[in-house]
């Protein structure tokens, strides 16, 4: 796999204990060789807990919950052990290594992240997908599953909407009804899904999220509803219109 030798994150601690806000160093040549490989297939950067991600500042963004300082310890030793990070002296820069490295290189790269999360999902697959944008039109793509696991792999943008419109509910599209009963509709709903596209600003190694979008789809009773926040109530539900065309059309919408 393109890049072994490792990426330098300064400022990161390897003692298991709260890494502070850190900044990959990039080996010249890295991400575009890795864009060029993306180019050929999709390339699978393995699979980690959410505490091994949080020990090599990566994902932290999206945590809904911090792992301990007991988790993040065992997840360096893990780290460590695999030679995934190398520590440098006490304070100082480590090293993160192999597919590890090139997801956090390009984590930090994106400026956005697609948060999509569904109910119903049937043993084996994700229940919830990140997709991260990089300007190449490549694709950072995160599928998390019901133990925690992150399947991390760089996909084309293409691509990577594909698959997610694959797994998302599915049925015909269907009008905004007005009077429709949305909560009734989601609680009941055969499989439903939130999509959050979050756009961010950095200023040195800080990220700040900054304006969002969430559309939640549903299908119930074999039909496709669409749904969005009232911009006069978020709190609200309101039917929202196909514009688009269909589900591919909106996606690509939100990451155009």
């Amino acid at each position: 796999m393109v890049g072994r030798g490792g990426i330098v994150m300064t400022g990161a601690d390897a003692d298991g204990t709260a890494p502070g806000p850190s900044q990959a160093s990039v080996p010249e040549g890295l991400v575009s060789a890795v864009v060029n490989l993306v180019g050929t297939g999709p390339v699978l950067l393995g699979a980690y807990t959410i505490a091994e991600l949080t020990a090599v500042d990566a994902v932290v963004d999206f945590l809904e919950a911090r792992p301990s300082d007991e988790a993040l310890t065992e997840a360096v030793r893990s780290l460590a052990a695999r030679q995934l990070i190398v520590a440098g002296p006490p304070g100082e820069q480590v090293q993160v290594r192999g597919d590890l490295g090139i997801a956090v290189v390009f984590e930090q790269r994106a400026r956005m992240v697609m948060d999509v999360r569904a109910t119903a999902t049937e043993p084996g697959e994700p229940w919830r997908i990140l997709l991260l944008p990089q300007p190449e039109r490549i694709c950072l793509v995160y599928r998390i599953d019901t133990f925690g696991v992150h399947q991390a792999g760089l996909y084309k943008l293409d691509e990577a909407r594909k698959q997610l419109t694959t797994w998302l509910p599915r049925g015909e599209l269907a009008d905004p009804d007005p009077d429709a009963d949305t909560d009734g509709m989601l609680s009941s709903a055969e499989r439903a899904a939130l999509i959050t596209l979050t756009h961010y600003t950095t200023q040195g190694s800080a990220e700040t999220a900054g304006a969002s979008t969430d559309v939640i789809l549903a299908r119930h009773h074999g039909r496709l509803h669409r749904f969005a926040r009232d911009p006069h109530n978020p709190a609200k539900l309101v039917p929202s219109r196909w514009a688009e065309g269909n589900v591919d059309d909106m996606l690509a919408g939100l990451l155009a």
